[in-house]
């Protein structure tokens, strides 16, 4: 599968997000619509998105019982969406419910890619331990809940930059490694913890890398979208 970079359009309104996108004149940016804007606008702005032709990374990160996250996907999957994902947290039982829950949801047999998010990349070594209580190393519980992904049949991971290799590793080199944490050395880390630029994510194996601030804060938002494609694509 071709990498490739993904907007993160955490905009509050779909008025915002149109606007922001209506700055790309010759490209149809893969983008994430994540929880702030799905809540705030709804369903019609993936519809209404993948109308302009758009390719959508839907980050809802649905974490509950797997009956409940069965039917949620169920739904999601009729909105055509090219990426959505859970908690790996919720269990592998939880994953492979999501998983049949994307399949009963399009008779003709499509589906998008299903991922599993690790550990957020705000969260730190410490935090895993003292908070989250989790007494294993950071790379050792994110390539045990790959691993569970993997087993539930899903199609890749959410993981910071840091730890792509470390899924190859544990997976093998077809499974995905969708990775945020995207910043260059010259930009505020903001919220993020393990993070790194474009060109080294490329370097330790993203497939994916989900950009947000860096180009939608910026002040030229398409340059600062076509640097991350040639420093991470290539092109």
């Amino acid at each position: 599968m071709k990498r490739d970079v993904i907007i993160a359009c955490d905009f509050p309104s779909a008025e915002a997000t149109y606007a922001f996108l209506d700055n790309f004149k010759e490209e149809k940016p893969f983008i994430k619509i994540g929880m702030e804007l799905y809540y705030a606008a709804g369903p019609e702005i993936v519809r209404e998105l993948r109308r302009r032709g758009h390719r959508i990374f839907l980050d809802l990160k649905l974490h509950d019982i797997p009956n409940t996250v069965r039917k949620a996907m169920k739904v999601l999957s009729r909105l055509d969406v090219d990426m959505v994902n859970v908690h790996a947290a919720g269990t592998i039982e939880m994953m492979r419910a999501a998983l049949e829950g994307l399949k009963e949801g399009r008779p003709d047999g499509e589906r998008p890619l299903i991922i599993a998010v690790t550990q957020l990349t705000s969260t730190s070594e410490e935090a895993l331990h003292k908070q989250l209580l989790i007494c294993e190393s950071m790379n050792d519980t994110i390539a045990t809940y790959a691993r569970n992904a993997r087993e539930a049949g899903l199609d890749g991971v959410v993981c910071s930059p840091l730890e792509a290799s470390l899924v190859k590793e544990a997976c093998g080199p077809e499974f995905l490694a969708v990775t945020p944490g995207i910043r260059y050395p010259d930009a505020a880390k903001d919220d993020q913890s393990r993070i790194t630029s474009p060109a080294r994510a490329r370097e330790i194996g993203s497939d994916f890398i989900v950009v947000g601030r860096p180009i939608t804060a910026a002040a030229d938002p398409v340059a600062a979208y076509r640097r991350c494609c040639a420093d991470f694509i290539g092109q």
